[in-house]
């Protein structure tokens, strides 16, 4: 029985909490059910902290070692209890942890609240906030707890109706740890029922490695003689799951429910899973390892603070969450357990960027999750392909990354990618299927960046390889030329960008188009002088081009220099870069090339015009809007 010390005071929840809660209580979640998954997935995670800073203090313990997850039900007071000897929380534990929204991407987790409950569901899972599915059962939730190590006289009781504020108060708590008391509404009852909460459990929670513990019922004789008995219950606790570590059961044994449950409970995503591997991993480095692919990306993933990697365990005690060394960067998205059998139990995060045994298992990581993408991408299986199709919707861009930070899984990685084409728009080309569909005398896989798909489809850069019916991949994530940077070739076929140098067709060009083109650059060349000198500020030269057909020009970078979309992806990152202009090729067939010969008179607003038509088609504005439109309608009113 815990008694006040202090009188109570009233705080105001922060705006986002708010905003959350209005949501909750009107009914966000379609499976009410899920609130007891959610606040038995805190009590666990509570447990795994203590026994983490009991590792360097056992003194936390306080004699007790046993730790453990308590429901008890009281039909009298509608309450339904759930009851941890975890870490507990100090009140400003209970201020900071239940008034607030911590985690990084708050303000952009609460503008994508839309109040679509579906979609609203799984960013409040993602953001790790699921105390508050409590409110979906209860006008009222009290909580009562005592950091471990605290004396008994600092315990502290948090409540709140789920509305605008809460109270918090000191009291005298002798037992460590946390007591959530769910005051339920009426038509939340059905959750007093001890066989119906048992069911939820073993549903949602069975994979807790901690025991979950209900008082046991039994039948108590009737007095009177051919009276059915009723069920009671006694003051015996029994444990209603199975309390032992998913991860360390053999894969026959656990369903593709549990592993789900399982993921959903490490990730506080509502989405099942595309795919995971569950392994145990022997020879000079032991672990087991059990790695998920999500089906979707979480909220944060680009942010810079947010928290990365996989739960680590040492001989099944936790260490800690968010152990980034045990993936590479790129393959940030995984979520999962290790379970080393090597590492010692005090390792810091400062000793597993050091230790030998931490690089063998992240090696061996990577190379579960490439090769299980790769059986997903090459299944004949289509609800293996569409897993896929979804997985590299969601995160191909972020895998992109890794062709330039895992130098020894690049061919790895390189196979795994997947583009739209001039042969369809679909995100779905390999380069092994680019491969086995080349022309005959073709020598390399062409490819070009733009920032979109319809930019990309129209550039000038195109027409040639339309002409000759060569596919062309076209890249359209921000991170494409800066991954192709590192990828030069795939296979033995190296890979060309259609924007950079000149244009090399190889076989492709026959003997008759190499001379005209070099007929016609000389014969203009006084052309090209002139245009050289007139664009000077704008362009590093000005060449006849072999890859235009029906437009009058267009901007290539030079084979050394960054291209247009590279720079810009710099800028946009604040990093300075080289100051280069692009070249400028002209098609002398084009009507508008001819009539610079012929137009001297205009020759300088025709210069200008053809140069920023040339930015316009790839996708950049000129540099001066503002007198191209006083060219154009010169021209046009001319």
């Amino acid at each position: 029985m815990s008694t006040t010390n202090t009188p109570s005071k009233t705080h105001s929840f922060q705006a986002e909490v708010s905003q959350l809660l209005h949501l909750v209580t009107h009914s966000l979640y379609s499976n009410p059910e899920i609130f007891l998954r959610e606040l038995v997935s805190n009590a666990s995670d509570a447990c795994d902290k203590l026994r983490f800073e009991g590792l360097n203090n056992a003194a936390l313990y306080e004699n007790d070692s046993d730790l453990a997850i308590r429901i008890t039900l009281d039909k009298t007071k509608k309450t339904l209890t759930i009851t941890d000897n975890g870490i507990g929380l100090t009140a400003q534990d209970a201020i900071d942890n239940l008034g607030t929204i911590a985690k990084s991407g708050t303000k952009d987790f609460m503008s994508k609240l839309s109040g679509d409950q579906k979609a609203d569901a799984q960013l409040i899972g993602q953001f790790g906030v699921g105390f508050y599915s409590g409110f979906i059962v209860a006008d009222k939730i009290t909580v009562e707890s005592r950091r471990a190590g605290a004396p008994i006289s600092e315990g502290v009781r948090w409540v709140s109706g789920g509305t605008g504020d809460f109270t918090v108060e000191t009291i005298e708590r002798a037992a460590r740890g946390t007591s959530v008391i769910l005051h339920l509404r009426d038509d939340a009852e059905q959750y007093l029922n001890a066989w119906q909460v048992k069911q939820i459990v073993n549903k949602y929670s069975d994979h807790i490695s901690l025991p979950i513990q209900m008082y046991k019922e039994a039948w108590q004789d009737a007095k009177e003689e051919n009276q059915p008995g009723e069920m009671v219950t006694t003051d015996e606790w029994e444990t209603i799951n199975s309390a032992s570590a998913l991860w360390t059961r053999p894969k026959k044994d656990i369903t593709d429910e549990q592993y789900t449950e399982f993921y959903k409970h490490i990730s506080h995503d509502f989405t099942a899973p595309l795919a995971w591997a569950h392994n145990r991993v022997e020879g000079s480095t032991e672990y087991t390892q059990l790695l998920f692919i999500p089906a979707q990306a979480p909220q944060d993933l680009y942010y810079r603070d947010s928290k990365t990697g996989l739960k680590l365990y040492v001989k099944r005690v936790f260490i800690m969450d968010d152990a980034e060394n045990l993936l590479p960067h790129y393959l940030r998205f995984v979520k999962g357990v290790i379970d080393s059998a090597d590492l010692p139990l005090n390792v810091s995060r400062e000793l597993l960027q050091e230790s030998r045994d931490v690089k063998t298992i992240r090696e061996g990581n990577t190379r579960r999750i490439l090769s299980t993408l790769e059986q997903l991408a090459n299944s004949e299986d289509a609800t293996e392909q569409e897993k896929f199709r979804t997985f590299y919707a969601q995160f191909g861009a972020v895998l992109k990354e890794g062709v330039a930070e895992d130098t020894g899984n690049r061919d790895k990685i390189a196979k795994l990618l997947r583009f739209a084409s001039t042969t369809s728009d679909e995100v779905s080309r390999s380069f092994a299927d680019y491969k086995a569909s080349m022309i005959d005398g073709q020598e390399a896989i062409y490819y070009i960046t733009a920032d979109g798909l319809a930019a990309a489809k129209h550039s000038p850069q195109l027409e040639v390889f339309r002409k000759k019916g060569i596919e062309v991949l076209l890249m359209t994530d921000r991170i494409d030329e800066w991954a192709l940077g590192y990828l030069t070739e795939f296979e033995g076929t190296p890979l060309q960008s259609v924007t950079k140098g000149a244009v090399d067709l190889g076989k492709l060009q026959d003997d008759d188009e190499k001379k005209a083109a070099e007929s016609a650059a000389e014969q203009l060349k006084p052309l090209l002088d002139k245009l050289e000198a007139t664009l000077k500020d704008k362009a590093k030269n000005v060449r006849i081009t072999t890859r235009l057909v029906d437009s009058p020009a267009c901007l290539v970078a030079d084979e050394h220099d960054l291209s247009p979309q590279l720079a810009k992806m710099f800028k946009q990152m604040g990093q300075a870069i080289p100051d280069s202009k692009p070249i400028l090729e002209i098609n002398p067939e084009h009507a508008l090339v001819k009539r610079l010969e012929t137009d001297a008179e205009h020759f300088d607003d025709l210069a200008h015009v053809i140069f920023d038509q040339a930015m316009l088609a790839d996708g950049d504005l000129p540099s001066d809007p503002v007198a191209y439109l006083k060219r154009v309608n010169a021209m046009l009113l001319g």
